[in-house]
């Protein structure tokens, strides 16, 4: 995808009801196209130019990948056609191109701490300031859609957040060992993905009354997996951020940082559910409801912005 593309952050825990591998290695196989050149250049640009001289640059940017890139193209016709409702064409998939790149651009100036250039619309903030004011941590249950990354201007709100944010660093680990350059105190917001103390370090942010973010709409490696509706067809989601929320008996929200334009983002918080149990006795047809009430939630903010949804493959093949 353009230039650059995110880390991917997911939940991961034990248990659940499939074991997948290849539903991953589609997405994984899309990381860091681009070379290291041009990544830096334009970082660059909007470092030591500004925002919008790198911007410009992500016209060419977009035609380059509109032109090159033949399944992240069909991919976004075949989302944007269901979001849609209808025919899409070259123009549609050239902003959903462009607002890809516009986000990851925006990363830099996020790593950095440099939120003053955004224009912020806050829904839901009550929500998470509720169960901050209670002590309570929460597990913040976003997707790829919008910019997860913009979770970090909650703190031009309110003093009382701390987030971190669960991600695989090995994944795109060229742009996240530039990021790091930028900020090293960004690495201290992270808790990786991929060891055995993931649930264990999670737990211990969650007790300090920290928030943790995860998304819960990509499958890693053989983690568990349910099939859920989307948008009229089953598609396959992971189970572990329902998993990890059930073991560690925590609240859930949830957040979708939604791309507007220009230097514009709506962050959205909602009350998910403020304890998952999931039953032993019925412990998949558990698992199946709460994955399936997240795809629900994530399908009726996925229609709102459509251009916003940043999975480029195919969202629903089984594998």
């Amino acid at each position: 995808m353009p230039l650059w593309c995110k880390p991917h952050c997911i939940g991961s825990a034990g248990g659940g009801v499939r074991n997948r591998r290849v539903v991953s290695a589609r997405w994984r196989r899309q990381s860091e196209r681009g070379s290291r050149i041009p990544t830096l250049f334009i970082t660059w640009v909007t470092l030591h130019i500004g925002r919008w001289a790198a911007r410009l640059l992500l016209y060419p940017i977009t035609a380059y990948f509109l032109v090159s890139a033949r399944e992240q193209r069909a991919a976004s016709r075949q989302f944007l056609s269901r979001a849609l409702g209808r025919r899409v064409g070259w123009p549609d998939v050239a902003r959903h191109f462009h607002s890809f790149a516009a986000t990851i651009l925006d990363r830099v100036h996020l790593v950095v701490d440099d939120v003053e250039r955004f224009d912020l619309r806050v829904h839901g903030l009550d929500a998470i300031i509720e169960k901050a004011d209670q002590g309570r941590g929460c597990i913040l249950l976003g997707a790829h859609l919008g910019s997860f990354e913009v979770m970090r201007m909650l703190a031009s709100f309110t003093d009382k957040v701390s987030v971190k944010v669960m991600m695989y660093e090995e994944h795109n680990a060229r742009l996240t060992r530039l990021l790091y350059s930028f900020n090293p105190k960004y690495a201290e917001s992270i808790i990786a993905l991929g060891g055995v103390d993931v649930a264990l370090r999670a737990g211990e942010c969650l007790n300090r009354g920290e928030m943790v973010g995860m998304l819960g709409d990509r499958v890693a490696g053989s983690e568990r997996t349910t099939r859920c509706r989307f948008f009229g067809e089953k598609a396959t989601f992971p189970a572990g951020p329902m998993l990890m929320a059930s073991m560690l008996k925590v609240p859930v929200l949830l957040f979708f940082g939604i791309y507007l334009g220009a230097n514009r983002y709506g962050l959205h918080f909602e009350l998910f559910a403020d304890e998952v149990t999931i039953r032993r006795e019925q412990r998949d047809a558990d698992i199946q409801e709460w994955v399936q009430r997240y795809a629900d939630r994530l399908e009726h903010f996925a229609r709102l912005a459509p251009y916003n949804w940043f999975n480029f493959y195919d969202f629903w093949a089984e594998g």
